[in-house]
C-alpha cells in the first residue's frame, strides 16, 4: 500500500475562478479568467444573499429575483448568514445554485464547478465545526475543481498604494477597517497575514443601526417591526452621523418638540417627512422638508377624497441610530466606540508596526457610507492618537465591492493562486482536518 500523500495529483489548473465575497447582506461574485490584468469594480456583481417571502402575493424570492418584487411591505427574509458565518446551508445553497448553477444565471456568473476554483472568503474567528461542514459542502456536493477559502478582509492587502505597480507582493502594513452589516471588525495585517492577537470586533453593524430605527419608528410613529426591507431604505436615505459628540448633544436639543403644554418648534434643517410607499403607486418611498400640518393630517385628519399618504416623521432618529457605531452604550451595549476600539488593536502591537498601520487605514463595508462617518471617525481618532504618528485614513473608492477586488487580483495571479488552492483529490486524500491546518497556515505540503 503506497505511503499517505504518495498520489500525484494533477497540476493542470482551471482556467477560471469564481470569486465569491459571501456577506451576510449580499454576494460579491465574479469569474475571473487565469492571467487577468486591468481588474475593476465593474467586473463584481452584488445580490442580496437572502430568500424572501412575501406574505402579500405568497411569491418567494430567491436573491437577485428580489429586484422583480414590486410590494415589499412585510416580506419575511431567511438569511443563511449569522455574525458573518453561513449557519444554514439549506438556504445559501438555494442561493448559489439560482445564482451561478442553475441555467437562468446572470451573464458572466454561470460556471461549472467541477471546471472552475472558488476563492471564497469568511469573517476572522470562524467556528471549526462550521468551516469543516463549509469544506465538505464545496467539495462533496458542489464537487469544485479546486478550492480556497480565508479570511476576506486580508485579501485587501493585494491593492497596490502605487496603481501603476506590477508587484505581485500584498502591501507590508495595512489596517483594514470593516463595518459591514453584521458588525465591524478592526484587522491589522502584516504582508497579507492577519495579526490575530490585534483583532477587535464591535457587534455593531448595519443589522444592527436598522434594527434600532425599526424600535425607535414602532415605539413614536407606526409598527414597523415587519418592514424590515423598507427601513432599511429610510436608513440608507435619511442617516447622517453627527461631527462630534457636542453636536451631537445640540441636535438632539434641536429636534426635541418639547414637553405637552410647552411645545417647541423643531429644526427644519434635521427634520423632514418619509413618504412611505404605498406599493401601488410607487415601489420606493422618499424624503421632503418637514411640513408639520401634512404631519397632523398624518394623524387620522386626512380629507376622505383625494390622494392620501402616509408619513414617517424623522428627527433624532436620523443621527441618533448611527451614533451607535461611536457609543454603543446609548442602547446598552458595553463596549468602546469605534475610534477606542482600534486603539485597542494597534495598542498590543510593536512600536514600528503600530506606526506602520495608523499609516495606512482603509474603511470598508457599507456603513462607512453613512454621510459624516469618515470625518467624525478621522477627527475622533486624530484626538486618540499620539501627535507624532502620522494617521492616514481613507475610505475605498468603492466600499462595497473593494474586498471582492482585492481578492479578484489575488485570483489573477496564478502563481499565488496555485500555491493557495486545494485540489479536490487532495481532499479526498487528505481528509477534512488536513485541509483546516492548511488554510489556517499549519500544513501547506
Amino acid at each position: 500500500m503506497a505511503p499517505k500523500g504518495s498520489r500525484k495529483f494533477s497540476s493542470s489548473l482551471p482556467t477560471q475562478t469564481l470569486v465569491l465575497d459571501n456577506g451576510a447582506y449580499t454576494l460579491k461574485v465574479g469569474v475571473v479568467p487565469a492571467g487577468s490584468a486591468d481588474l475593476t469594480y465593474n467586473d463584481c456583481s452584488v445580490a442580496p444573499n437572502c430568500i424572501a417571502r412575501s406574505n402579500r402575493d405568497k411569491r418567494t424570492y430567491v436573491s437577485s429575483e428580489l429586484s422583480n418584487c414590486n410590494d415589499f411591505g412585510e416580506l419575511a427574509f431567511r438569511r443563511p448568514v449569522e455574525k458573518g458565518f453561513i449557519v444554514n446551508w439549506e438556504a445559501q445553497k438555494a442561493i448559489w445554485e439560482h445564482e451561478f448553477f442553475d441555467a437562468k444565471a446572470g451573464e458572466g456568473l454561470r460556471c461549472d464547478p467541477r471546471e472552475s476554483n472558488l476563492l471564497l472568503t469568511e469573517k476572522p474567528n470562524c467556528p471549526s465545526l462550521l468551516q469543516k461542514n463549509c469544506d465538505e459542502i464545496i467539495f462533496e456536493q458542489f464537487e469544485f475543481a479546486r478550492y480556497y477559502r480565508c479570511v476576506g478582509p486580508t485579501l485587501n492587502a493585494y491593492h497596490q498604494l502605487n496603481p501603476n505597480s506590477l508587484s505581485a507582493l500584498p502591501q507590508e502594513c495595512l489596517l483594514i477597517i470593516d463595518t459591514s452589516y453584521s458588525d465591524t471588525t478592526i484587522l491589522p495585517l502584516y504582508s497579507g497575514q492577519l495579526i490575530q492577537s490585534a483583532l477587535r470586533r464591535l457587534t455593531v453593524g448595519g443589522k444592527l443601526l436598522t434594527n434600532y430605527l425599526k424600535e425607535l419608528s414602532s415605539l413614536r410613529h407606526y409598527n414597523m417591526m415587519e418592514e424590515t426591507h423598507l427601513l432599511n431604505e429610510i436608513k440608507e436615505a435619511v442617516s447622517f452621523v453627527a461631527p462630534s459628540t457636542q453636536q451631537f448633544s445640540q441636535d438632539l436639543e434641536r429636534t426635541w418638540k418639547g414637553r405637552v403644554g410647552d411645545r417647541r418648534n423643531v429644526d427644519p434643517t434635521i427634520v423632514l417627512d418619509y413618504v412611505l410607499p404605498d406599493y401601488e403607486h410607487f415601489s420606493h418611498g422618499y424624503a421632503r422638508p418637514h411640513d408639520p400640518t401634512k404631519s397632523r393630517m398624518r394623524r387620522g385628519l386626512q380629507p376622505p377624497q383625494g390622494p392620501r399618504e402616509d408619513l414617517l416623521p424623522l428627527g433624532n432618529e436620523r443621527f441618533a441610530v448611527p451614533e451607535l457605531l461611536f457609543h454603543p452604550t446609548d442602547i446598552g451595549i458595553q463596549e468602546p466606540g469605534l475610534p477606542e476600539t482600534i486603539m485597542q488593536s494597534v495598542a498590543v502591537l510593536p512600536e514600528a508596526l503600530k506606526v506602520g498601520m495608523l499609516a495606512n487605514v482603509v474603511i470598508v463595508g457599507g456603513n462607512s457610507l453613512i454621510p459624516g462617518f469618515m470625518e467624525r471617525l478621522e477627527s475622533e481618532l486624530r484626538a486618540l492618537v499620539p501627535a507624532e504618528y502620522d494617521l492616514n485614513i481613507s475610505r475605498a473608492e468603492d466600499p462595497i465591492k473593494h474586498t471582492w477586488l482585492g481578492a479578484a487580483k489575488f485570483a489573477s495571479q496564478t502563481e499565488l493562486l496555485k500555491e493557495a488552492l486545494v485540489e479536490k483529490a487532495e481532499y479526498d486524500e487528505r481528509g477534512s482536518g488536513w485541509l483546516a491546518r492548511k488554510f489556517a497556515g499549519g500544513d501547506m505540503k
